[in-house]
């Protein structure tokens, strides 16, 4: 083997690119250890989001990168670490919770709830800890959605432990009422229960909570995003005119509260035909794009209209679960990294790290 230096070694590690971040390796600061011992290298790259499904992919590229340089016995090994990154001013970070993710649409019907648990999911299998809190007071859906029933546990009478499915936390007004029973409150009753939801359950260690807001941009939704700890949004839209009006509106809504807007995800884009194999563009073509360069965010990614993705939530058997090699499976997975990838770009919260200042006056 020949002689490598330390230098030669973090030269090559600049040449590859992290395939989510689009910085280099070096630039992403995601080299954590070089270790030469006698001609044997090994290599520590830590990344700041999850990502199990291509850390192999980066490990082969990093592997073939030094065989080029007759490092053929290096050590590769990849690792994520996730911090907490910043919310709005003003707002404290859930004990328990690093970062929230609130997804809107600004209109129903778009499958907001939907790409909600399977971002969850996807989240999860990509090897972080994730908690889904269901927002929508007037139609939840997260618990039929994740197969469960029936009233959360309290071990103090005050504060409740989240229901687990499939290894994602949650937390629904639903598992506190019949599934048949309307939600006939005002704003104000329907924010305060939406706070209680949120700070009264004893999340664990989770490292991404995704929220599923209700549909709309009115009193409720924004008085949830100044009062809720929001590190980014994402918007959910189909490509139609009328979904893609009312998804405008969900991200300037985001940019008043000062929440950053991590991307956009275009929902419904394309119908396969299960019998013939024809693409057709139901709700049109496009919208996601032309919106994500309007606005100047990222499209970050398109989903098919296909049977499986609603027959699997229906029956509280989501697909990225159920058939976790299926292509769309996959595809939720991609847009879970970039999402993640995206709010890793965002400044990092210290708020844990500073004093409490407490002024006595004796």
């Amino acid at each position: 083997m020949s002689t490598i230096s330390h230098e030669q070694i973090e030269s090559i590690l600049a040449g590859i690119q992290d395939p989510y971040m689009q910085q280099d390796l070096v630039s992403a600061k995601f080299v954590k250890d070089i270790t030469i011992n006698e001609g044997a290298v090994s290599i520590t790259i830590q990344q700041s989001y999850p990502a199990a499904g291509c850390q192999q992919t980066l490990t082969d590229k990093i592997t073939a990168a030094l065989a080029q340089q007759g490092l053929s016995d290096a050590k590769v090994c990849i690792t994520s670490k996730i911090v907490s990154r910043a919310v709005q001013q003003g707002v404290q970070l859930l004990p328990n919770v690093k970062n929230t993710i609130a997804v809107a649409s600004g209109k129903g019907g778009v499958g907001k709830s939907t790409t909600s648990i399977s971002l969850a999911l996807a989240l999860q299998a990509e090897g972080a800890r994730v908690g889904i809190l269901d927002a929508d007071i007037y139609g939840p859906s997260q618990p039929r959605m994740l197969g469960l029933k029936g009233k959360p546990d309290t071990t103090d009478g005050k504060t409740v432990e989240p229901k687990v499915s499939y290894g994602v936390q949650s937390m629904s007004i639903g598992y506190l009422i019949e599934e048949d029973t309307p939600m006939i409150w005002r704003g104000p009753m329907v924010t305060g229960a939406l706070e209680q939801l949120l700070n009264d359950t004893n999340w664990r260690d989770i490292d991404y909570l995704i929220i599923d807001l209700p549909p709309g941009t009115g009193d409720i939704q924004l008085t949830l995003c100044q009062k809720i700890p929001v590190s980014g949004a994402v918007i959910v839209t189909t490509p139609q005119d009328i979904a893609l009006l009312d998804a405008k509106k969900a991200l300037k809504m985001f940019e008043k509260v000062n929440v950053p807007v991590l991307g956009i995800i275009e929902n419904m884009s394309t119908h396969i035909c299960t019998q013939c194999g024809h693409e057709d563009h139901i709700f049109g073509s496009g919208g996601g794009a032309q919106m994500a360069k309007q606005y100047g965010v990222d499209l970050l990614g398109s989903l098919p209209l296909d049977i499986r993705i609603r027959e699997g939530v229906d029956n509280g058997k989501p697909m990225v679960v159920m058939e976790p090699d299926a292509e769309i499976s996959m595809n939720y997975r991609d847009i879970a990294r970039r999402v993640a990838a995206k709010l890793a770009l965002q400044a990092k919260d210290y708020t844990a790290k500073f004093p409490k200042i407490v002024i006595d006056n004796n």
